[in-house]
């Protein structure tokens, strides 16, 4: 894979890890306007990072492979 898609790859898996990080953290502060207690806690969002690859390891290997 040349350098440029491994950067194609790695910016689609970053925004759509942030696209639903973003999506979580609306719901859970809607639930907290409504006086409820949040959806999504934190291991909910890092689970994102793993399920995503976005994490250091999953980075590194695909940068340096």
């Amino acid at each position: 894979m040349l350098e440029e898609q491994k950067a194609a790859v790695l910016s689609a898996r970053c925004t759509t890890a942030m696209i639903r990080a973003m999506g979580m953290a609306a719901e859970n502060q809607s639930r907290q306007h409504r006086g409820e207690s949040p959806a999504y806690t934190e291991e909910a969002f890092q689970r994102i990072i793993e399920e995503e690859g976005t994490h250091w390891n999953a980075v590194c290997e695909l940068l340096y492979r």
